[in-house]
């Protein structure tokens, strides 16, 4: 025997004038209406910046050579590594469908690339590229055919990824002859294209609601449709791709060797770093150059560290973008979500309904059983004054009295 709860997928219609017994499916809920407001976006994007120049200035104070020549090329190519996999995190965050996967793919992609690249970079990139081509799309069949957290499943590939890289015990020498840093400036200039671009193209209302149809706006278990299906599985296997390339632009950019490690805290900083640029943890909304902001923030921070002879962790970095990024994500939601119409009631805020958090009120007091309302207890009292309902029955008495003497 089943029992319905009252605002589950269905709703009783109580203007009628008999008993409430039809029962009137309820339509699956929209998206919210409205444009996003891009206030935010523009405002937090401006600290931002500012802070790109005060930790640029420090690092030209601390080693100007970092920043010209060699130093600056190895740089511009170390921002352009931690951009794709940002990139990469950004994409699957705006559809609704973190793909946790993108630090092992990059390591395992960076070991790919140092043992075969002395095949030539064609070579090496090809079977690198199908690769996670066909690896994405495996995820994206379990995230959208089984409909099932996407962070769930990409844990999944980690886990099958980190397996993979544990079976070399030591690290792998560099064999590519391929050296980024010739490219270092038109490679950061596609970069700043892509990421710019694609943050002014998600602004426009109707991509950014075709972008974040996966994102659930009622029960988190129902199928959002085929084309969000098509969109989310996309996003899927782009991330996989780009992080695919990070890990082969990483491990080029002059370095010796690829030391075999889970990769995990590559996960934790791209998604940091997207959530940082205001990227929200819930899906659909992002701003425009706020990835890329980030992104060299991050590198700058790591030069400065390196030209100050300092050490510092990856989870330690990643931990606290995480922690600002998920308060950014708050005050995005709270700040850039549409405006409400006139008529409907503003959102609560974290006090949630006062009429339910406190006290005893009940909504709708004073209704009746059909949405009319009560009859009032007593009838009104007349202003006049009202006759002596004694007076008849003391003439009847005086007239009795009458007839017997």
């Amino acid at each position: 025997m089943g029992y319905d709860e009252p605002g589950r997928g269905e709703s009783v219609d109580r203007h009628q004038s008999g008993p409430a017994t039809a029962v009137v499916p309820e339509p699956p809920a929209a998206a919210e209406p409205g444009p996003d407001r891009v206030a935010v976006h523009v405002a937090w994007e401006a600290v931002l910046a500012g802070t790109v120049g005060v930790l640029g200035l420090l690092l030209w104070l601390q080693d100007p050579q970092v920043l010209r020549g060699d130093g600056l090329r190895e740089l511009l190519v170390g921002v352009v590594g931690l951009g794709l996999l940002a990139l990469a995190a950004g994409l699957s965050l705006r559809t609704a469908a973190p793909n946790l996967a993108i630090g092992p793919v990059a390591v395992a992609a960076a070991l790919h690339f140092a043992e075969q690249g002395d095949r030539g970079t064609t070579d090496a990139m090809v079977p690198a590229l199908v690769v996670a081509v066909l690896g994405g799309l495996v995820l994206a069949m379990f995230v959208v055919l089984l409909h099932v957290p996407a962070w769930a499943a990409s844990l999944a590939a980690a886990a099958g990824l980190v397996t993979y890289i544990e079976r070399r015990s030591v690290p792998v020498l560099v064999q590519a002859h391929y050296d980024p840093r010739h490219n270092a400036y038109q490679l950061f200039a596609g970069l700043l294209a892509v990421a710019v671009l694609g943050g002014l193209f998600g602004a426009i209302r109707p991509v950014r609601g075709l972008v974040g149809r996966f994102r659930p706006v009622e029960d988190p278990a129902r199928r959002r449709g085929t084309v969000a299906a098509l969109v989310t599985g996309g996003a899927v296997v782009g991330s996989t791709v780009l992080a695919m390339l990070a890990g082969v632009l990483l491990a080029a950019n002059g370095a010796d060797r690829v030391v075999p490690e889970p990769g995990l805290d590559w996960t934790a900083l791209g998604v940091g770093m997207a959530l940082l640029g205001g990227t929200s943890a819930f899906g659909r909304r992002g701003g425009v150059s706020g990835t890329m902001l980030v992104v060299v923030l991050a590198g700058l921070f790591f030069a400065y560290v390196d030209a100050a002879g300092h050490e510092i962790s990856r989870w330690a970095v990643a931990g606290a973008a995480l922690a600002v990024g998920l308060v950014v994500t708050r005050m995005v939601e709270t700040y850039g979500r549409p405006r409400p119409a006139s008529g409907e009631p503003p959102d609560p805020g974290p006090g949630g309904d006062p009429s339910t958090s406190s006290g005893w009120t009940l909504p709708g007091a004073g209704t009746g059983t059909y949405g009319g309302p009560w009859p009032p207890a007593l009838p009104d009292r007349s202003t006049e004054d009202p006759a002596d309902p004694w007076a008849r029955w003391d003439g009847e008495r005086d007239r009795w009295h009458g007839d017997r003497g």
